[in-house]
């Protein structure tokens, strides 16, 4: 980091000399300003850590200054100095903004002990700032790769989420990168100094997700030896996420439906009634209104939870992100220079439908960079399902003569290789149901062309 700065002003050139002697053998980057109206000018062309001020000038007083180094970004911290006569008004300054005052004639002792707090204030404030703009180019949109059409809806779905703190629920395929999402939201909004805590219902027992999300008294149950806190009471004032909320059990749904209507809850073996402030973001890669359908999920809770709905889109449908994902991959695990491609085997990454997402094309170019046999990447450093047919040859081989039903029947067996047999995929491929899909593997379907 720079040296920091220390703009000192005052329209008496004496006193002036006097305060720039007192900084002369310091650490900071030390420059005079005689008269408000310079201060001005050099507070246009540069950023000051501090100023001292006197607060009586002719024309730009003091005041002035402090109004001005208020509204910088981030603003400059402002000490000002004025006569016994006139504190009133250093506490007026004090109000409006300024962080300290000191009266005539001046200890400089003193002033330079004052100063010395401050700049370390400063300096604590600057690096709070540029470890927040860290944690948002790592955590928030930044870290979130894709420039097609659909990711630039969710994009923009998120910055508009962000500044609220109503709850939403984020839906998609394993691996499309729905916590990348909840991170975004909590990160570009207001309360993003404030805890971020994920629990993953799916990866927790029904009887202990209970106690994660709410807590435990001692003696609650055998082996709870002391009380503990829950997740709600861990992200106080921030975001809790919880990933594949589609796993919480049904009697665990109705705590947490009270939460979110009344933000209450008491810990397991608990009578206190606790209040969580924590805003709740939500995930999921199930289809909860077909468990609402069939009695798995509570019809309220999924109301509640869906407030705000944002689809994160799975990688086929984000035409144009394979390159842009790849490339940025290829750079995070390269160890010297970023790993290069052949064009073809960049063809065979594009042509594949990447039922694993984002998640899986990650851990692909992970392999790659590590398998890699020569300086550039080539088809044969891909795995046996991305290898495919030649990404330029025909996936089905046509004849004459043909009937409509056997290519029919060759278009759909080749979708279904492609998606490992994934029939619900094949079929959002093919533009078809997916009864209409069996249908027609079964030979049952009478629309057959002839």
């Amino acid at each position: 980091m720079p040296r920091q700065s220390l703009l000192l002003v005052d329209d008496n050139q004496d006193n002036l000399d006097s305060l720039a002697l007192a900084f002369a053998r310091s650490d900071y980057d030390v420059v005079a300003a005689r008269g408000g109206q310079a201060a001005l000018n050099l507070m246009a062309e540069r950023w000051f850590d501090a100023i001292v001020t006197d607060l009586k000038m002719p024309k730009v007083d003091g005041l002035a200054l402090v109004k001005k180094a208020r509204s910088l970004n981030p603003p400059s911290a402002v000490i000002v100095i004025t006569a016994h006569g006139t504190i009133p008004t250093a506490v007026e300054a004090l109000r409006d903004g300024a962080v300290d005052y000191l009266t005539k004639p001046v200890d400089l002792f003193e002033l330079r002990r004052r100063v010395a707090m401050t700049m370390e204030k400063q300096r604590l404030a600057r690096e709070n700032l540029f470890l927040h703009e860290e944690l948002s180019q790592r955590y928030g949109l930044e870290n979130m790769i894709g420039d097609s059409k659909a990711m630039r809806e969710v994009f923009e779905q998120a910055r508009r989420a962000a500044e609220s703190r109503a709850t939403a629920l984020i839906v998609g395929e394993s691996g499309t990168g729905k916590e990348l999402v909840a991170r975004a939201l909590h990160n570009l909004g207001p309360f993003s100094r404030q805890p971020f805590v994920a629990v993953h219902c799916a990866a927790l027992t029904a009887g202990l997700i209970e106690s994660e999300l709410f807590g435990h008294e001692r003696g609650a149950y055998t082996g709870a030896e002391s009380a503990r806190a829950g997740r709600f009471e861990m992200a106080a004032g921030g975001t809790l996420f919880l990933d594949e909320v589609g796993a919480i059990p049904p009697p665990v749904q109705v705590k947490l439906l009270r939460v979110l209507e009344n933000r209450e809850f008491q810990r397991v073996g608990g009578t206190a009634t606790l209040r969580a402030e924590a805003r709740v973001v939500a995930a999921t890669n199930q289809d909860l209104a077909a468990g609402v359908a069939q009695g798995k999920f509570r019809e309220d809770l999924f109301y509640r939870l869906s407030v705000i709905r944002i689809r994160v889109p799975p990688l086929r449908e984000r035409e144009g992100d394979v390159a842009l994902l790849t490339q940025a991959f290829l750079k995070e695990f390269s160890t010297d220079a970023p790993a290069r491609l052949s064009r073809e085997a960049f063809e065979r990454l594009e042509a594949y439908s990447w039922p694993g997402n984002v998640r899986e094309l990650r851990n692909t170019i992970e392999r790659v960079c590590v398998m890699k046999r020569g300086s550039v990447a080539g088809v044969e450093d891909l795995p046996e399902a991305i290898k495919g047919r030649p990404a330029d040859g025909p996936a089905v081989q046509l004849r004459l003569g043909m009937k409509l039903v056997d290519i029919e029947r060759a278009m759909i067996e080749e979708t279904l290789r492609s998606v490992s047999g994934n029939r619900t995929k094949a079929a959002q491929l093919l533009g078809i149901s997916r009864r209409t899909l069996q249908r027609k593997l079964s030979g049952t379907d009478k629309d057959n062309g002839e």
